[in-house]
């Protein structure tokens, strides 16, 4: 790769018809609006810094980006611009079931259903005092009370 600062090594993490996303130390003093030449192969690929954010940035180019042919570049052996295979061992101490989301989730509703049980039992108990509180005043006044 070559900028304004000089050559230097750079990382290509994703390639479009339009676009490098790239990865390299000058390229966290790119200015945005700049332009960066990139030779991988026998390509040469001229693009403008259109953002950064640390060692990355976003270039546009002009032309169209050989795609296919920087891909089929990357699978040669000493190009490889992919990690290995993760480890196939399960992450978790436990493995997760379907059963338990399904257990979790009758919880969650029954203590959702109870809530709004509450609820309605409370303002059904708070409409039936005020409905008896007024004749039950009348009564207690007649009384002498």
């Amino acid at each position: 790769m070559r900028a304004s600062s000089g050559w230097t090594d750079a990382c290509i993490l994703n390639v479009s018809s339009r676009g490098l996303l790239i990865n390299a130390t000058t390229a966290a003093t790119a200015v945005t609006g700049s332009m960066i030449e990139l030779r991988h192969g026998e390509h040469v690929i001229v693009g403008e810094v259109v953002w950064r954010k640390g060692t990355r940035a976003g270039l546009r180019t002009d032309g169209r980006v050989p795609v296919e042919e920087i891909m089929a570049l990357g699978t040669a052996s000493a190009l490889q611009l992919t990690a290995g295979d993760w480890p196939r061992a399960d992450r978790r101490k436990q493995p997760r079931s379907h059963e338990e989301n399904r257990l979790r989730s009758r919880a969650i509703e029954f203590a959702g259903v109870a809530v709004i049980a509450a609820s309605l039992a409370a303002t059904l108990f708070s409409m039936v005092e005020a409905a008896f509180a007024r004749p039950l005043a009348i009564v207690q006044a007649a009384l002498g009370g």
